[in-house]
């Protein structure tokens, strides 16, 4: 456990301390701002990986407790369109801070894209299939 607390903190501290956050999807019901840092972006052939901010303005239980925000690491397929969560932080505080209440540095299963689901909008950023004009809400 430590190993992996570990990993995902050096993961998570090799992201430019400067982040610029960029929104790209609200969920209205759970007061949730979606967003991504262009600077992270890493294309390797069809595949991309990019640095995502889950920020709530009320609390959310997770799965260490309550918790305000959650940084991860994603990987896209541009060409499979598909998707997973590479490693991800969960924090007591807005904008990744506060106190750790979980974190996974295991890479989860690949998965398909949904149409518009939060996974699309991301994609869509990821694979430059597409200008956020404005702020999807659901």
């Amino acid at each position: 456990m430590k190993k992996s607390l570990l990993m995902t903190l050096l993961l998570l501290s090799s992201l430019p301390a400067y982040a610029e956050w960029m929104p790209v999807y609200e969920i209205r019901q759970l007061a949730t701002t979606i967003f991504v840092d262009p600077q992270t972006i890493l294309k390797e052939g069809d595949r991309v990986k990019i640095s995502v901010l889950y920020d709530s303005k009320t609390a959310q239980f997770g799965r260490g407790g309550p918790l305000l925000s959650t940084q991860a690491r994603s990987e896209f397929d541009c060409s499979q369109v598909r998707s997973r969560v590479l490693a991800l932080t969960d924090f007591s505080g807005n904008e990744g801070s506060g106190k750790v209440v979980y974190s996974n540095s295991a890479e989860q299963k690949w998965e398909p894209v949904v149409p518009g689901s939060v996974s699309q909008t991301l994609w869509k950023v990821a694979c430059g299939n597409d200008k956020i004009d404005r702020l999807p809400q659901f």
